[in-house]
């Protein structure tokens, strides 16, 4: 399958991969296996975004409440990182990919924090498509830290109370830096955000897909792109249609 010729492109994708468990158990498969088969999408997704030419694919890896699954599960998903981050940071750092991770990184697990370091120290004066990882990640948790620094350099007296805005809190959130996502999209038919890039996502274009996480190919990622651009944003205001059509009428 070509890539698609699209009048627009987004610079920004996020995916939130769902359904491992479920993929798997409509096999009457291990969810380890469905666990497996998802790093499997992961692969094919970020060079699908390379090809398309899209600039920040961001990937909710692991969330804050991931932890409450039972303990063979958890070992099973930090396995899959650890030999996704082994198996796949040389070549990722040689098509020029640069890894970028979101998330609390207060007490996680072992070998769990050095990897994912030393993934984005590896990476980190790429050019190309930017990966983002969220890993024990959650919206809230990430606002509630954002504020509480912010906090923090009011009580020092290094910054007024009044002075604080949008743009101070987005300085402070795991994504500075980066721009916010034109397009989120998650799999297995769930319609909700689930602590997603809550207050990214203000704006972003959700399509949701029925097709389970471990099905997730190329042309799925395209289709998504294709009704990204079929999709008229407005922001808030008067679409680019009815803006000209007024200033004509």
């Amino acid at each position: 399958m070509a890539t698609p010729d699209l009048p627009i492109i987004p610079e920004h994708v996020a995916v939130i991969m769902d359904g491992n468990g479920r993929w798997a158990n409509k096999r009457g498969l291990p969810r380890a296996i469905g666990h497996s088969k998802g790093v499997e999408a992961v692969r094919e997704t970020v060079r699908a975004a390379g090809e398309a030419g899209v600039r920040y694919l961001t990937l909710f890896a692991f969330s804050s409440e991931n932890w409450s699954r039972p303990e063979d599960e958890i070992n099973d998903l930090l396995g899959l990182l650890r030999r996704f981050i082994r198996r796949d940071l040389a070549e990722l750092h040689r098509e020029n990919v640069r890894i970028r991770v979101i998330g609390d990184k207060q007490n996680l697990r072992g070998d769990i924090l050095p990897l994912l370091l030393e993934a984005e120290e590896t990476t980190r004066l790429n050019t190309g498509l930017t990966v983002v990882i969220a890993f024990n990640y959650g919206a809230r948790n990430e606002i509630t830290r954002a504020v509480a620094k912010l906090a923090r350099e009011v009580e020092a007296g290094r910054l007024k109370a009044e002075d604080i805005d949008a743009r101070s809190i987005g300085d402070n959130l795991d994504t500075a830096g980066i721009p916010d996502p034109d397009l989120i999209i998650r799999t297995s038919g769930e319609e909700r955000l689930s602590n997603f890039l809550l207050w990214q996502a203000a704006y972003s274009e959700l399509v949701f897909l029925p097709e389970y996480w471990p099905d997730f190919n190329r042309q799925l990622f395209f289709d998504a792109l294709r009704i990204f651009a079929s999709r008229d944003r407005r922001f808030g205001g008067l679409s680019a249609k009815t803006a000209a059509a007024a200033v004509v009428g």
